[in-house]
Parts: structure tokens; sequence; C-alpha cells
């Protein structure tokens, strides 16, 4: 099924499916068991669930392998089966559903953390991710999706991974604290801005704090959505029992009633993620309604790791910090008013080594400047944000192929 053509052409939204971990285990899977290994040893209980799904009106449901990446196998010994599981897990989809319906690719976080916070470089999450993508894409996935993430870099390491493997359809999809950020700190639309502009074809939230709040957040990232909108919420909050279990009490109707603020804002991928059964989808359903056309404010957007910056235009540049001249204490220096766009020359790796472990302490945009075709396409591939960038090289064709390949805004083919 063609997802991109179906939300190309408008009307009503691409139905996604609902919980699947939750479900598999009121079917009687326990707590503490390899879900991908235990849904392989009971395939009808996910093909029913899925069927069920489909019957109530999903056009698209996402295979069981939201787990199946070798961190997430290793903790069960069995990461050597990464690529089997993947390939085993979408099959499972593909017979319960059959061609008619659009089946995804599952990737989920990681719950690791990057240099310098963590002990994993951002190549080696690129890395995990692509292992995980290969094996969908040789399954035969309609699409991908990244959904419940927590940190920006993961959903940046996801896309490169799937677009190293594959061209077909990839979403991205966050979840939000309480506070209205993801776990790395990420406001939602510096994670809107660095997705789109990467080449991203849908951009969501999922599970957090169920449709009343991912509806609003929703829509007030609406006028600078240049891509399809998905939400995934859960059926409310949850309640959690002396047990530790969590037990969501919003009813089909009661979900479904939000449909009118998703369509209000754009939404066009539309389903539902913890607490929601067969029953809150086929609600869902009859509920939808036609996205809103929007249409995108005509701005520039950047975004470092934390937060978006919007500009009306490309900004004039400022005279550059030479990353030369100790980069630490530059950053630590610049007295750039929030929000300015701040310019780095990069001369060699040493620049880009500082660059990268220094930036977080800049509140600002950044423009990274270069002679260097490879020394710059490591830092644009390595900052986890949405940079400018000025090309000084000698070829002039490679700042198009950056701009594209990492979602950077080019300023100009040189100073």
């Amino acid at each position: 099924m063609n997802l991109m053509q179906q939300l190309k052409q408008g009307g009503r939204p691409v139905i996604l499916d609902g919980a699947t971990g939750m479900n598999l285990q009121k079917a009687g899977m326990p707590a503490g068991v390899c879900p991908e290994q235990w849904t392989l040893e009971h395939p009808d209980v996910l093909q029913t669930l899925q069927r069920a799904f489909v019957q109530a009106g999903s056009n698209a449901v996402y295979a069981p392998t939201f787990g199946a990446n070798r961190i997430k196998l290793r903790q069960y010994g069995l990461d050597g089966r990464t690529a089997e599981m993947n390939r085993a897990l979408v099959a499972l989809s593909r017979d319960a559903v059959g061609d008619d319906v659009a089946v995804g690719g599952d990737m989920a976080s990681l719950g690791l953390f990057i240099e310098p916070f963590g002990d994993a470089s951002f190549a080696d999450i690129v890395e995990i991710y692509r292992e995980q993508a290969q094996a969908l894409a040789d399954a035969g996935v309609d699409f991908f999706v990244a959904e419940t993430l927590m940190q920006l870099f993961e959903a940046r390491a996801a896309l490169l991974a799937v677009r190293s493997v594959s061209d077909k359809p990839f979403f991205a999809s966050v979840t939000l604290e309480q506070n209205g950020r993801m776990l790395g700190g990420s406001e939602p639309l510096a994670a809107l801005a660095v997705m789109q502009g990467m080449g991203a074809d849908a951009f969501g939230i999922n599970c957090s704090n169920g449709p009343v709040e991912i509806a609003r957040i929703l829509s007030e990232l609406a006028p600078y959505a240049e891509i399809p909108l998905l939400a995934k919420p859960n059926a409310g909050l949850p309640e959690t029992t002396p047990d530790g279990c969590a037990h969501y009490h919003m009813t089909p109707a009661e979900f479904a009633s939000f449909a009118p603020q998703f369509a209000a804002a754009g939404v066009s991928l539309l389903g539902g993620c913890c607490g929601t059964e067969p029953a809150h989808i086929a609600a869902l359903a009859a509920a939808a309604q036609t996205p809103a056309c929007q249409t995108p404010a005509h701005m520039i957007l950047t975004a470092s790791e934390k937060t978006a910056y919007c500009f009306s235009e490309i900004p004039a540049l400022s005279e550059p910090i030479n990353a030369a001249d100790s980069l630490a204490d530059a950053i630590a220096d610049c007295e750039a008013d929030e929000g300015e766009l701040v310019c780095i020359r990069l001369s060699n790796e040493t620049d880009v080594d500082d660059l990268l472990e220094n930036v977080f302490q800049l509140a600002n945009p950044i423009c990274l400047m270069a002679s260097d075709e490879a020394l710059l396409e490591t830092a644009l591939r390595n900052y986890q944000g949405r940079a400018c960038f000025v090309y000084n090289g000698t070829h002039p064709e490679a700042a198009a192929a950056l701009s594209k390949r990492y979602g950077a805004v080019c300023c100009c083919k040189g100073e």
C-alpha cells in the first residue's frame, strides 16, 4: 500500500493501529519476558490482534519490532538473532493483514546516551539502527517508523540509518515529558525542524500525556509543518495500581472525541498508543475527519538540539569564531543575544571535536564555515540540531548534497 500517495491525495487521515504490548499482555504475555521472542512463540495472539485492528479501520499497522534492536535483545541474550527476528516478526504481520494494509517497521528509543554525556558515539547509534533497518528493509516493510523517541539524536540516527538502506517512507514520532519536552530537553518544534529538514516523511507524537496535550502541541506545530503530522496518543493518563500495573480508563468514545482537534491541527496519520484497544481504533476511525489544509509559514527554521529558531530570511553572518583559538573558551565567552546566529569557522578535525564537545553550552543557532567538504560533513552529521553552513570549497555542488543529507541550511556558496 502506498501511504505517501494516500497522504498526498488528501481526504481522510491514514488510520494507524493501537497498542501492541499492552494488548499482548492482556492476552497472556507475562512480565519480564522478551516481547519479541514471546510473540514469535505465540504468533496467533499477535495476528488476532492485528486483524482486529484492521477490522476496526486501521489501514496501516506496526510490525512488533519495537524492541528488536541489538541493545534491547542483548538483555535476553538474543542480540545475535537481531536480523532473523525482525524478518520473522514482519512476516507475521504481513501474513495477518495481507497486502492491502501497510506494514511498518517499528524502531524504538535505545536508552543510550552519546558523548560527551554517555559512552556511545553517534556513529554507534546510527549503526545499531542501521542493523535493524536493513533487516526490516529485507523483510519488505512498506514504511519505517521510529517511535517513542526520547532524544533528538535518536531520531537523526534512525533517519540516517534508514536512508542508508531504503528509500521507503520514514516517520519520526517522539514522546514528551510532563514539561512538554523530550527527555533530552528538545522542544517539539526543534525536533520538527530537524526531522523535516533531513527529509522525514512525517513527524508526530505518541504516548506522552494523552490526546488533550498531543492535540494542543500539534496544533502549535502545524503552522511550521511542511510534512504530514502524526498522532498516536495514550488513552489518557494511566492509573498505577499497588502491584505496579498501569490502567487506562479513557473509553473508546472519549478517545475518539478528540478527532476534531486532530483534524484542525492537520494531523494526517492517526492511531493509538498505550491503553488503546481495537474498540478505540474503531471509534477513532468512525470519527476521523479530513485534516485541515495547512499552509506552512514562509520562514527558515533552524534548531539547536533543544530549541528551534525562526528566521524570515537567511540572517546576516557575523564575524566567525575561530575554532583554532580555543573554541571551548570562545563559546563560553560568547555574548551573542539569544537567538542570534553564531558563526564558527572549522579548520581541522580538532576544531570539529571541540565543537561537538562544547556546543551544548551555546543557546543559539549556529552557522558552520569550512572549506574542507569532509570536515564540514563530519560536523553537520554529528551536530544534533539543524545548522546553517557556509562551504568555501572547490566543489560547489557539495553544498546542495550536504544540505539535503543533513537538513542543514546553506547560507551561501562562499564568503
